[in-house]
């Protein structure tokens, strides 16, 4: 996707080429010990309702696996939370991200693991805030153009609010439903090109109609572009 930065991998330092699979699992292990040592702290903050207070901690064991990680307490799917480690779709990192979630603990009801941002269950119920303005996804409108031999999408975006916007703020409103929609990994590894459209193109289909498109081109389906009635509740 066009909005993703591509960073060198620190594994090619001054001191030459490691094993970075080694590595990964190694800072991996490391990061799961501390987790376990931090977690009684982490569970007060949460209770405390302040789970800033823990921020620079987790920043610190994010930063000891990759300095180039996120890592970010969100509301879980089937926990109460979710830690999430992203490498915010930088192949290069991958091996960091996939040597973490493959030593991470079993899920229980407090906590669930992401290595990378989950998609929104319902997209169409979000509302974004840019500019002091709200904006509904659920105005969002998306053409897509599928390559089978490419096993990619390229996509024109269109929001009514786009006439309002100009620079970051329609680049925002152009690039977040698709990782609200998709999820961060899906959406980098199956989203092509990505256009803001002026107008409602010609075609367009609503997020959870594209979400369906999108997973069956994962899925190894033919992804073709017709229309479902999920997009039609958008």
């Amino acid at each position: 996707m066009l909005k993703f930065l591509h960073r060198r991998n620190r594994a090619e330092d001054e001191s030459g080429p490691v094993d970075v699979e080694a590595d990964a699992a190694a800072r991996a292990e490391e990061f799961w010990r501390r987790w376990d040592d931090l977690l009684p702290e982490v569970s007060a903050a949460l209770g405390d309702s302040v789970p800033h207070r823990v921020d620079h901690q987790l920043a610190e064991l994010a930063a000891a696996v990759h300095p180039n990680l996120t890592i970010s307490i969100e509301r879980g799917e089937t926990a109460v939370y979710a830690l999430v480690m992203t490498s915010q779709a930088d192949p290069e990192l991958r091996p960091y991200t996939d040597a973490w979630i493959a030593a991470a603990p079993a899920a229980d009801s407090l906590f669930e693991y992401h290595d990378s941002i989950p998609p929104v269950p319902d997209p169409t119920e979000v509302t974004v805030n840019l500019r002091g303005e709200k904006y509904a996804l659920a105005d969002v409108r998306v053409a897509p153009q599928v390559d089978e031999a490419e096993g990619l999408v390229d996509v024109a975006v269109y929001h009514p609010g786009f006439a309002a916007l100009e620079g970051e703020a329609r680049a925002a409103l152009t690039f977040l439903p698709l990782d609200a929609t998709l999820g961060e990994r899906l959406a980098a590894d199956r989203i092509g090109r990505v256009e803001t459209a002026d107008n409602e193109p010609q075609g367009a289909i609503g997020l959870l109609e594209f979400r369906d498109l999108v997973r069956a081109l994962d899925n190894g389906g033919a992804g073709e572009e017709e229309p479902g009635e999920s997009g039609e509740q958008a």
